[in-house]
C-alpha cells in the first residue's frame, strides 16, 4: 500500500515537533547547556533550569536577581497587582471612613441625650411641679416617689451618656 506524500509529510512533522513540546533545557554543571525530553537531575538549581516543557521560564530564575537585590518581603509586595492593591487600599479607606462616620453619628447622639437628661434633671431638682402622661394617656402629676424614680433614672442616663 502506498501512502500520498502529503500523509508522509504531514506525519513526519507531526513526530518531529512531539518532542519539540515536551523539551526540558537546563545548564549542568560545567555550564552547557542541555536539551531532553526528560526533567533535568536534583542536584541542578532552579536558577541554571532555563526551559521546561510548557515553554515557560522557570519562576525562580526570573525572581533570582530581584531576590538578591531585595528583602523577600519586598519580592512578595512586588508581585502584587498595583490595580488590585489600589482597590484593596480605597476599600479599606472607605471601611475606616464608615466607621469613623458610625462613631461621629454615636458621639453626638450622646451628647444631645446628655444634653437633654441634664436638663430634665435641673428641672426635677428645682422642685417646681412637674407632670407627665401615664400608659392611659391621662395628665398626673408626679408625687415624691415618682420624682425620685425619675431622678435616679435620668442620673443613670447622665452617668453613660455624659462622659
Amino acid at each position: 500500500m502506498r501512502l500520498p506524500v502529503w500523509f508522509c509529510v504531514g506525519f513526519s512533522l507531526c513526530v518531529a515537533m512531539a518532542p519539540a513540546a515536551a523539551q526540558w533545557k537546563w545548564k549542568d554543571a560545567r555550564g552547557q547547556v542541555v536539551i531532553s525530553d526528560v526533567p533535568p537531575p536534583r542536584d541542578i538549581p532552579e536558577r541554571d533550569v532555563l526551559q521546561r516543557p510548557d515553554n515557560r521560564r522557570a519562576p525562580a530564575a526570573a525572581a533570582a536577581p530581584a531576590a538578591s537585590a531585595a528583602p523577600a518581603g519586598e519580592v512578595a509586595k512586588a508581585k502584587v497587582d498595583p490595580e488590585l492593591e489600589a482597590r484593596r487600599k480605597k476599600g479599606e479607606t472607605e471601611q475606616q471612613e464608615k466607621v469613623k462616620a458610625d462613631e461621629e453619628k454615636v458621639a453626638m447622639q450622646r451628647a444631645e441625650n446628655c444634653q437633654r437628661a441634664r436638663a430634665h434633671m435641673t428641672s426635677l431638682e428645682s422642685g417646681m411641679r412637674l407632670a407627665r402622661t401615664n400608659e392611659k394617656g391621662e395628665r398626673e402629676i408626679l408625687d415624691d416617689k415618682g420624682r425620685a424614680d425619675e431622678m435616679q433614672r435620668t442620673r443613670q442616663i447622665i452617668s453613660s451618656d455624659c462622659r
